[in-house]
Order: C-alpha cells, then sequence, then structure tokens
C-alpha cells in the first residue's frame, strides 16, 4: 500500500468536498423474483413499511422503496409526487427491483446474493436493540440462518437470508462496538 493509499483510508482524515455536503446515500437495490414473497419478508420479519411502489409497464419492471419509518420523520406525505421526493431524499431506503416474469418462469433460479463465487455483493445490515431476541423471533418465523449470534468468532451477531438468499446481518450497536474494540485503533 502506498502512503496516498494509507492516507485515503485514514478514518476521518479527508473533508469532503463542499459541493457534497447535501448529498445521502439514498438506497440500496436488491433485484427480487417474487415481489410479494420479499416485501411481505421485509415489513413483516423485519418491520420495514413500503413506502412507494413505481411500476414501469413500458419496460416490464416495478420498485419498491422500503424502510424504516419513525414518528420523528413526520408525517408521509399523501400526494404521489411529493411522497417520491420524500422516498428519494431518505437515507437508507432499501429498493427491491422487480423484473416481471420472473416469480412465474420456472426455468428463472433466482438473482446471484454475492456470497457464493464469484463472490461480490456481501449484505445488509439491520441494527436491533437485542440481537438474540431479534433472533428468538425470526426463529419462531421460520427464518433462515446462515450464522446465529453464538456461532462462529464472532458472537453477538448474526445473518439470516431472505427469500431471495441475499444476506442480511443482523446486529447491536453496542456488541458490534466491542466485537470491533480490539481493531478500532487502526
Amino acid at each position: 500500500m502506498t502512503q496516498a493509499d494509507d492516507a485515503v483510508l485514514t478514518e476521518l482524515a479527508t473533508t469532503p468536498d463542499p459541493s457534497t455536503g447535501d448529498f445521502i446515500l439514498s438506497q440500496t437495490m436488491l433485484r427480487v423474483k417474487d415481489p410479494a414473497r420479499a416485501v411481505r419478508f421485509y415489513t413483516d420479519v423485519l418491520g420495514m413499511t413500503l413506502v412507494k411502489r413505481f411500476d414501469f409497464p413500458e419496460m416490464s419492471f416495478s420498485l419498491y422503496f422500503l424502510g424504516y419509518l419513525r414518528a420523528a420523520d413526520g408525517p408521509v406525505p399523501a400526494d404521489p409526487n411529493a411522497r417520491a421526493a420524500y422516498v428519494f431524499n431518505r437515507p437508507a431506503m432499501l429498493e427491491l427491483t422487480h423484473n416481471w416474469g420472473t416469480e412465474s418462469d420456472a426455468a428463472f433460479a433466482g438473482y446471484h446474493s454475492g456470497n457464493a463465487d464469484p463472490r461480490g455483493f456481501g449484505h445488509i445490515g439491520i441494527t436491533v436493540p437485542d440481537v438474540d431476541a431479534a433472533c428468538a423471533r425470526f426463529e419462531e418465523m421460520g427464518v433462515e440462518f446462515v450464522k446465529r449470534p453464538n456461532d462462529g468468532s464472532m458472537k453477538g451477531l448474526a445473518f439470516i437470508k431472505d427469500p431471495d438468499g441475499y444476506w442480511i446481518e443482523i446486529l447491536a450497536a453496542q456488541t458490534s462496538a466491542d466485537l470491533t474494540a480490539p481493531r478500532a485503533g487502526k
């Protein structure tokens, strides 16, 4: 690694360009085979709200924007255009993209989750107050686990799979901070 690389990889060492001051990470997109099944998982299992749906019939796909809504966020606009602007101005929305026909195509095996070779995308993360309690609930709901909280060397966090096989890390903020503390000074 070069000295320039090391400088870039030093925490809080760079000052963002002022022109990016109002940028936000607004969404992460996952392609899904069956939108009803996927939306049901993210709303019923993970407690998100479907905030906006966009259909593009001329291109045969739909977008579903989900997120965590809190009272402090204020009301979600009723007007469709205002709601669309609301969605695109929120941080950390989950965008599920459905290409029409995949849900009924027996030959369609699904999308690559990124966790099999060749590896690429890894997972999304959901912070919960109590990992063990969340995982007990997931267990009762029949959610598929990749890793339970006490498995492996990284205790206190879990990985579950959504209906399309994407991994979701389940973590608690302080537990994760404690887990990474020995490496925090680097």
